[in-house]
């Protein structure tokens, strides 16, 4: 039953808007469609400027549009980050117990997901009357008429996106919405640093690196000069190495302990249990983007409402910030406090600078990652306990060992608890060390990427195999 948290959520959830589930089996290519179409109006919205604002001018949440898939002056200026953050937090507090689900209860569930999307709404409101208040949108929304209009639209947009991710999670499309507009966002970043053809910027060539790379060579200059540009441009070694990220996460996506079992109901059938190294996958880093974004968002309101002149002394322990002009671009760079720290630094010229800022970041990013690895083995039913519970319930045994959940729990706390230390080790560091040598789309949404690459790629195999074997469909769990 749910626990009166939930319960509080049965009259709104007659109120909230809801894609029904399919009543029949979706196939194949119309699950492609719906997620093709899906992802196509999140695109669309990321190109129609909001009526009173207009695409581009100053941005002050610069660091924050990749992870969240939002575009400046867009109808996706807040992205997924509302959604994200009302999920995460809900998980989180049924995980830890706080809130009593239980998710084999469609009664519950559905409760759960109401939840949710009263969350999500809330939070998207929060957020678009904060960015109207502490003045995101500058001088444009002093006109408290335009100011009710960008409000009204960044609901509707943000709306419209939470039931696009319903759709595609709800049977109709193929994995998770949040997770396509996540990947949407950061290959359209790599794509437009690699070979945007934009007028000359910053050192007199295109923006895109393989671009500037070819005028480079074309001019007779050295090709040095396309390794490393100036301003923070996108370079041959940021394009380097990206596809060096691309190539370490995927290995260690592959990387695993298989232990054996077997099924005590038939006997010599035998097979391997795998423990992947990147035990939680990318959820270590989900969590600390989706904090440091919090400080990030936060310490830039307080600056730009109360401290622009830097001179408040506890709000300077927060973030202290300052404009920086990029060709025709202008964004706020965090300059001192708590936020300068959680900030990567992006580029080897600003680790050069200060290197203590870039070592204290990287620390802080690994250390995140770890605690939140270990905190999702119990709350994502991801523990020892829980997995041999799991085995034994599902008839399986650990040849050479009782078959006890107590016998199997000791052994998977051999390796359990280990990977998940390391995988948080491996992807803070990947996720942070990137962005110093300039990596496209950023560390954190190149690792997050390849994770997404990857669920799709299972997800798009056991539909295509479901689709050619229906006998197999209940064993794939379609």
């Amino acid at each position: 039953m749910a626990g009166r948290f939930l319960e509080m959520f049965r009259p709104l959830s007659r109120f909230m808007p809801e894609v029904k589930p399919p009543e029949r089996r979706v196939g194949f290519n119309e699950k492609i469609f719906w997620t093709a179409l899906a992802l196509a109006l999140y695109l669309v919205m990321s190109e129609v400027p909001l009526y009173g604002i207009g695409l581009g001018g100053e941005d002050p949440f610069l660091y924050l549009r990749v992870i969240f898939a939002s575009h400046r002056g867009s109808l996706m200026e807040l992205g997924i980050g509302p959604i994200v953050t009302a999920g995460l937090i809900l998980q989180l507090l049924a995980g830890s117990g706080m809130v009593s689900c239980d998710f084999t209860n469609p009664s519950d569930r559905s409760l759960f997901t109401a939840a949710s999307k009263v969350f999500s709404i809330i939070f998207i409101t929060f957020q678009a009357s904060a960015y109207i208040i502490g003045g995101v949108f500058g001088e444009a929304v002093r006109d408290p008429r335009v100011g009710i209009i960008v409000f009204i639209q960044l609901i509707i947009a943000g709306v419209i996106l939470m039931l696009l991710d319903e759709l595609i999670q709800k049977g109709w499309g193929i994995g998770s919405g949040i997770s396509l507009f996540i990947l949407a966002g950061v290959a359209q970043n790599i794509v437009w640093s690699s070979i945007a053809p934009t007028p000359p910027v910053g050192d007199g060539k295109s923006f895109g690196a393989l671009v500037a790379l070819a005028q480079t060579a074309l001019g007779g200059e050295s090709l040095l000069k396309a390794l490393v540009r100036e301003g923070n441009l996108p370079s041959i070694l940021g394009f380097l190495t990206t596809v060096t990220v691309f190539l370490i996460v995927i290995y260690f996506e592959g990387v695993r302990v298989e232990i054996p079992i077997a099924y005590a109901g038939y006997r010599g059938f035998r097979g391997r249990y795998p423990i992947k190294l990147l035990y939680v996958s990318n959820l270590p880093v989900i969590f600390a983007a989706a904090l440091f974004a919090n400080v990030y968002f936060f310490s830039q309101l307080f600056w730009s409402n109360y401290n622009q002149n830097n001179k408040n002394f506890w709000l300077n322990l927060f973030g202290k910030y300052q404009w920086v002009t990029q060709g025709d671009q202008r964004r706020l760079e965090p300059i001192g406090g708590l936020v300068y720290y959680v900030i990567s630094p992006q580029s080897m010229s600003e680790v050069g600078k200060d290197p203590s800022r870039a070592l204290i970041f990287v620390v802080i990013m690994v250390a995140f990652c770890i605690v939140f690895s270990i905190t999702w083995l119990e709350v994502g039913g991801l523990g020892p306990r829980t997995v041999a519970k799991q085995l034994v319930d599902s008839g399986m045994q650990i040849p050479g060992f009782r078959r006890s959940e107590r016998t199997v729990e000791l052994l998977l706390k051999r390796y359990i608890p280990v990977v998940a230390i390391l995988g948080g080790i491996i992807v803070g560091l990947i996720a942070s060390v990137a962005d110093f040598f300039g990596v496209f789309g950023s560390g954190m949404g190149v690792l997050l990427s390849v994770g997404i690459l990857y669920q799709y790629y299972q997800l798009l195999m056991q539909e295509r195999v479901a689709e050619m074997y229906p006998a197999l469909r209940h064993v794939l769990g379609g």
